[in-house]
Formats: structure tokens, C-alpha cells, sequence
């Protein structure tokens, strides 16, 4: 039996793997190969790594666990998992069953992205959904915020630290709140509320948004803050609790662990902030929380087979693995 199955082999997931693997555990890291930010020809804000390619960052990362001969990474989607006793089962979809004392969720999040005609041609490259990532490449440039609700309208008054052109291109009638609509007025933010036909470039250069009049607004970028939902339905599927109602976010303590018992998550699957360099450190602070617990775990279950000399260990006392302590509730 494995120490832990790590389900999701990005920043986080492999982050956790290279500590675990440091503390000589037995790991296995399943990933299915599709990335969040795939789309993307560079990610940045992560010292050391600043304008990488996303899939030669992640290539540099397996290269570098090869040599923990603990730490196993494959290509492959795990489909469900059981929970039994003191362990859990992973199913993959080669049909292998895979068993480990504890798992780590790192299963990310999926963007709902637009419908507008083009849009994936310009997708990764100069159409964006995080300026954190991605504004600084467009500074000072014609940016558009496609959308008309709470989050776009912050978006358009964030992007305006970036550049001083910005639309906001709502697709309809705006929706936000007082405050952000007195902001809008204030910072004079232009709004146009004719729905989007198509975005319009060469090649994956952005060069304007045309709406269903006609008309065309000339822009190098456009930016959107996109609905979210869980990459996996193995959170749900274990009973993990979630942060909101649409299950965007697993619910977890400081230390990373989640309601059910010997279930870690991190990375975008259960944070906010959806940074590669973040998702990276929650990945490593998941293994300190996954290590200590294996830890107390091994602690217990050796108490409890310790008996008074030439004493026989009594049967109910011998386990097949240590039990993990019950979460304090939420």
C-alpha cells in the first residue's frame, strides 16, 4: 500500500510529490495530461520561471522527481476513488485499482469559457481571464473586459492600473452593485452594452471585438473573469465539503486537510489565488500536512500494539493501517 496518490500532476500536485518524496514516501501521481492554463504560451510571476511555457515548466518538474526512486508520475485520468478502511482506492481508467493511506486532491478548476465566434484563436495568447498573469504584457495597449456582471465590472476598474484605454464590453445590460457603478462613472470607464458577434484578428493577434451592429472596437487584448467548477468530481464523489454552492472550491483547514478524514486538497481546486507559483506552495505545505499526519498515524497504531512482556498482541489491535484522526468541524 502507498503512502499517498497525489490526483492531478500540475504545480501543486507535483510540488507535494518532490516533499513527499524527500520524506521517502511511497507516491503515486496520476494526471490526465490537460492543464488549466494549456492554452496559455507563457505564464508568469513565478521567480526563477518568469515567461515560461507551461508545459516545459511542468516537463522540468517530472524530470526533477525521476530521481526519487518513491515517487511514481503517470499519464493517466483516475476515474473514482473508495475510501475504505484506513485507505483509499483509486480506480484508473486503465481499470488498475490503486490503494494508499491517504490521497491529496490537485485536481484544479475548469474555466467556462465564452461563446463568441473566434474566440479560441486569440485564447492564451491575447485574450486572458488573470491580469495578475497577463497585464503586464498589455500595458498601455486598447484592452477590452468581455461581460456584464459583478466580476467583470471589477475586472475593467482592476485593469485601469494596466492601461487607460479599457471597454468594458458587456454583452447586454450591466449588472453590478452601487459601488461599482459609481466607480465606472468616476474613473469615466466607456461601456458598451451591444452584444458581441465575434472577436476579429490574424493569427492569434487580437485586433478588435465586433458586436452584433456592426460596429468594430479596435483592441490588442481582451480580458474576461470567467465561471469556474471542479476539474474532478472525485471531491464530491468522497463527501468533501465545499466553500459555496456551486462547488467551485473544496473546503479545507489551515493545514490543506479537507472534512473527510486522510483527504488533502490544494492548488486551484481549493484556493483563490490562481497562481502557478501559489499553487506550488500550497502543493509543498499539503506535504508537511500529509507527512505529519502519516507521522501521528504510525505514532498511534504502534501504541497500540505495544502489550506487557510475553504478552500475545490481541487480534482487534492489529490494523492494516493507521487511522487518521476525525477533522475538527468546519
Amino acid at each position: 500500500m502507498l503512502d499517498a496518490i497525489i490526483v492531478g500532476g500540475g504545480p501543486a500536485g507535483l510540488s507535494a510529490a518532490l516533499v513527499l518524496g524527500r520524506c521517502l514516501r511511497t507516491v503515486l501521481v496520476c494526471d490526465a495530461g490537460h492543464p488549466r492554463n494549456e492554452p496559455a504560451r507563457i505564464f508568469n510571476g513565478f521567480l526563477s520561471r518568469d515567461g515560461m511555457p507551461p508545459g516545459e515548466f511542468l516537463q522540468v518538474c517530472r524530470d526533477q522527481l525521476t530521481r526519487y526512486e518513491t515517487v511514481e508520475f503517470r499519464k493517466v485520468k483516475v476515474t473514482s476513488l473508495e475510501r475504505g478502511d484506513c485507505r483509499f482506492t483509486a480506480i484508473l481508467e486503465t481499470g488498475e485499482r490503486v490503494t494508499a493511506r491517504v490521497v491529496l486532491l490537485a485536481t484544479g478548476l475548469v474555466d467556462d469559457l465564452p461563446k463568441y465566434e473566434n474566440f479560441r484563436q486569440f485564447y492564451g495568447s491575447t485574450v486572458h481571464s488573470c491580469p495578475y498573469c497577463d497585464g503586464w504584457e498589455c500595458r498601455g495597449q486598447p484592452i477590452a473586459v468581455a461581460g456584464g456582471n459583478q466580476d467583470a465590472a471589477d475586472l475593467a476598474i482592476e485593469l485601469l492600473l494596466w492601461s487607460k484605454d479599457v471597454v468594458l464590453c458587456t454583452d447586454g445590460p450591466l449588472t453590478c452593485d452601487r459601488r461599482a457603478m459609481q466607480q465606472i462613472q468616476r474613473l469615466g470607464l466607456r461601456v458598451v452594452e451591444t452584444p458581441i458577434a465575434r472577436l476579429e484578428g490574424t493569427g492569434d493577434q487580437l485586433e478588435g471585438v465586433r458586436f452584433t451592429d456592426g460596429a468594430v472596437l479596435p483592441r490588442k487584448a481582451l480580458f474576461f473573469s470567467p465561471a469556474q467548477r471542479q476539474r474532478s468530481r472525485l471531491a464530491e464523489q468522497l463527501g468533501c465539503k465545499f466553500c459555496d454552492e456551486d462547488s467551485s472550491c473544496i473546503h479545507c483547514s489551515e493545514d490543506t486537510s479537507t472534512t473527510v478524514p486522510g483527504v488533502f486538497a490544494a492548488g486551484n481546486a481549493s484556493r483563490g489565488i490562481q497562481l502557478v507559483i501559489a499553487a506550488a506552495s500550497e502543493g509543498m505545505h499539503a506535504a508537511f500536512a500529509i507527512n505529519n499526519a502519516l507521522l501521528e498515524a504510525d505514532a498511534k497504531s504502534n501504541a497500540l500494539c505495544e502489550t506487557e512482556p510475553g504478552q500475545p498482541t490481541p487480534a482487534h489491535r492489529i490494523t492494516p493501517g493507521p487511522v487518521l484522526d476525525e477533522p475538527a468541524s468546519c
